[in-house]
């Protein structure tokens, strides 16, 4: 698991390689990740938006943004944490993800990016 905090939002990610859904003969590896954010702040946020960077060793750098996280823009009071699971796909089995969500307080409507740590995406093919 990686973790960051930005101004007082921790992100944390978990990420697991599916080899059931996965078919390496025809360049499909399948990861799942699990992302856990927590307002460790004194104020509330609203996610608005993220943004993921994904690199995949066979292709170039793939960038997929959007309103929410899985359809949701969960509103988090001070102590809160939402938890979602997603995936993705790679051609080469092997590469990485990153990126920030955007949030907004809701106080006075500021926004601010929180990073998502960098983390690595292998098929357990590829690990000894």
């Amino acid at each position: 698991m990686v973790t960051a905090i930005t101004k007082g939002i921790q992100v944390c990610v978990e990420n697991t390689y599916q080899p059931d859904f996965s078919n390496p003969q025809q360049h499909h590896y399948v990861f799942t990740y699990k992302v856990r954010i927590e307002n460790k702040s004194r104020q509330t946020f609203q996610l608005l938006k993220r943004r993921w960077e994904i690199y995949d060793a066979a292709e170039s750098i793939k960038i997929v943004e959007g309103d929410g996280v899985v359809g949701q823009q969960p509103i988090l009071e001070p102590g809160e944490t939402h938890t979602y699971v997603s995936g993705c796909t790679l051609k080469s089995g092997i590469g990485k993800m990153k990126g920030y969500f955007t949030l907004e307080k809701l106080v006075d409507g500021n926004q601010i990016e929180v990073t998502i740590p960098e983390f690595q995406l292998m098929a357990s093919i590829f690990q000894n």
